[in-house]
C-alpha cells in the first residue's frame, strides 16, 4: 500500500532516468558540459541531449545557455542540489546492498571519541557474534538529522530528546576535574575554588559544567572563563600538555589515568566526581525499528553497557 500511494503522489513522468540525473548533476557541478562528458566517459552531445531531455521532461529550464557556457538557473540550482544528495542515496544503497546481498547493513553515526575509544575496542566481540552484518560507522559531531542522511541510528550525546527519534540510555556520564600532575603540583589545590586560580577548560557541548561543577562544590560559579574546544580529544590533548584543568568523562580517560598521564586535579573524597545532566543514548528512526542488524546491535550494546549503568548509580 505504502509503494501504491508514493506513485501516485509522484507520476512516472517526474522521475526521469537515472543518466539523464547522472549528466544534469555532472553538468552543474562541473559547469561545464566538456568536463561532465569526460566524468561520464560520453560525447558533449549525447550529455547535452540528456539534459535537453530532462528539461522537456520536467517542462523547466535547468541551465541558461550563453553562447559555449552554461549557467544554473534558480531552479536549476536547487533541483541539482537535491539531486546530488538523491544519487549520493541510491550510491550508498547501492554498495551496501553489493557488500551485503543478504541486506544485513547498518548504518552508524558515532560521535568520534566515544567510537575510538570506547565502541572500537568492542566492535570485533560483535562482529564475530554476529557475522551476516556489515556495519558501516559515520562520525558526527552535530546532532543527527535522519530525514536528510540515510543513517539506521547514532549514537549521541544528550538528554534522549530527539525530534523523530525514538531513543535508548547507553550509559551515563560522570566528570572529574583533571590535570597534569606537573600542574597540579604547580597550584597545590586545597579547596575546590581554588581551581578557578588555574586556566579552566571547556567543552562546547558542555557549555555549562565548569559552572554546575563549581556550584556543586560551594565555590563560586559566576563568570567562569577559559578556552572553548569542540572535540574531547583536542581538550584531553591539551589537558595532558599541561594547559589548564578540564572537567572530562571519567570512562573516557581511563588509560590516562592509570598511566598517570592525567590526575585528579583536587583531592577530595570522590574525586570530585559530578554526574552530568546528560547521558549517552542510541537513537534511531521510527521507521527502522524493525531493522535486523539495529535490534542485534541495540541488545549488544544494552548488554555491553549493564554493567556501566549498575556500576555508576551512587553519584549524583
Amino acid at each position: 500500500m505504502r509503494i501504491k500511494n508514493d506513485l501516485m503522489l509522484s507520476p512516472r513522468r517526474f522521475l526521469p532516468s537515472l543518466s539523464h540525473l547522472q549528466a544534469f548533476e555532472a553538468a552543474a557541478r562541473s559547469g561545464s558540459i566538456t568536463l561532465a562528458a569526460r566524468e561520464l566517459n560520453l560525447t558533449q552531445s549525447a550529455v547535452s541531449r540528456q539534459i535537453k531531455a530532462l528539461e522537456e521532461q520536467l517542462e523547466v529550464e535547468l541551465f541558461h545557455r550563453e553562447r559555449q557556457t552554461i549557467r544554473l538557473t534558480t531552479g536549476g540550482e536547487t533541483y541539482a542540489r537535491e539531486i546530488r544528495d538523491a544519487l549520493k542515496r541510491i550510491s550508498t544503497a547501492s554498495l551496501n546492498l553489493r557488500a551485503n546481498p543478504l541486506g544485513g547493513t547498518l548504518n552508524l553515526a558515532i560521535l568520534p571519541t566515544f567510537g575510538a575509544r570506547w565502541l572500537a575496542p568492542r566492535l570485533p566481540a560483535f562482529l564475530q557474534a554476529h557475522p551476516g552484518i556489515t556495519l558501516n560507522l559515520m562520525t558526527r559531531l552535530t546532532v543527527f538529522d535522519f530525514r536528510a542522511e540515510a543513517m539506521d541510528a547514532a549514537i549521541h550525546h544528550g538528554r534522549g530528546e530527539w525530534q523523530g527519534a525514538r531513543t535508548q540510555l547507553l550509559r551515563e556520564e560522570y566528570v572529574m576535574p583533571a590535570c597534569s600532575p606537573t600542574l597540579k603540583a604547580q597550584y597545590n589545590f586545597q579547596q575546590p575554588g581554588d581551581l578557578r586560580r588555574a586556566p579552566l577548560l571547556h567543552l562546547t557541548t558542555r557549555p555549562d559544567a565548569w559552572e554546575r561543577w563549581l556550584a556543586r562544590y560551594g565555590a563560586l560559579s559566576e563568570h567562569v572563563q577559559g578556552m572553548l574546544f569542540d572535540q574531547f580529544a583536542t581538550v584531553a590533548q591539551v589537558t595532558r600538555a599541561g594547559l589548564g584543568v578540564a572537567l572530562l568523562p571519567t570512562f573516557l580517560i581511563e588509560e590516562e589515568l592509570a598511566s598517570g598521564q592525567l590526575v585528579p586535579a583536587i583531592d577530595l573524597p570522590d574525586k570530585g566526581v559530578m554526574k552530568n545532566a546528560e547521558a549517552y543514548y542510541l537513537a534511531w528512526p521510527e521507521e527502522r525499528a524493525d531493522h535486523p542488524p539495529l535490534i542485534a546491535f541495540r541488545d549488544w550494546l544494552l548488554r555491553e553497557t549493564a554493567d556501566d549503568l549498575r556500576a555508576h548509580g551512587s553519584p549524583s
